[in-house]
């Protein structure tokens, strides 16, 4: 299960202009959010743990290191965060730069709080629905690894052949005996924590390539 006690979500704030950040954090705070405020790029690298969950609000025009080249980093160290840029001299290029780099919105200042407010939520819902994702894909890795070979080779079959999960059919293709089959099975079941093999199907489908 995910811990709910670390899992509040936290509107990361970068912006140069202290006034900026004054009005927006106490904007954002007042509707509820959790806010952190950071002057400059290097502030945030120094201090996020990418396992909060929450999004990163990001001026475009910082100075040193500007909201484009702090999005590169995070992708070089594989941080997965969405970003909302907002920018006073944002262009063309920049928006479509920064929206092919993966960013959730660009919002050129001065906008509408309730416009900032929506791509908020738009992006922790986001990085909610991506962290459960990997949770579940690194859980079913994780009971993956406790399979043997053999089991790994009767799971592999049941899952690229759902409709022929029987006994004697993988016992002749395994070159095993159905009772033999009949064991593995259970125990794979078990390992797996689950009921049936329609559950390992669907469990593994977008695992599958993970099991050799």
């Amino acid at each position: 299960m995910i811990d709910t006690a670390s899992n509040v979500s936290t509107v990361f704030l970068i912006d140069d202009d202290v006034k900026v950040r004054t009005s927006l954090s106490r904007a954002l705070i007042t509707r509820g959010f959790k806010v952190m405020t950071f002057e400059a790029a290097f502030d945030f690298l120094d201090v996020y743990d990418p396992s909060q969950p929450g999004c990163l609000v990001l001026d475009y025009g910082l100075p040193q290191m500007d909201g484009l080249k702090l999005q590169q980093v995070l992708a070089e160290r594989q941080i997965s965060i969405p970003i909302i840029f907002i920018s006073g001299h944002g262009g063309v290029p920049e928006t479509v730069q920064a929206m092919k780099a993966g960013a959730v919105d660009f919002l050129e200042k001065p906008f509408r709080q309730g416009a900032l407010v929506d791509c908020i939520n738009t992006a922790i819902l986001a990085d909610r629905e991506k962290r459960a994702e990997d949770y579940h894909r690194n859980s079913a890795l994780q009971r993956f690894a406790k399979l043997t070979l053999r089991e790994r080779e009767v799971a592999n079959f049941m899952i690229a052949n759902p409709s022929s999960t029987a006994s004697k059919e993988i016992g002749r293709e395994l070159k095993i005996s159905p009772r033999t089959v009949d064991h593995h099975r259970a125990r794979i079941l078990e390992k797996m924590e689950i009921g049936s093999v329609a559950e390992l199907i669907d469990l593994s489908i977008p695992h599958a390539d993970r099991l050799d």
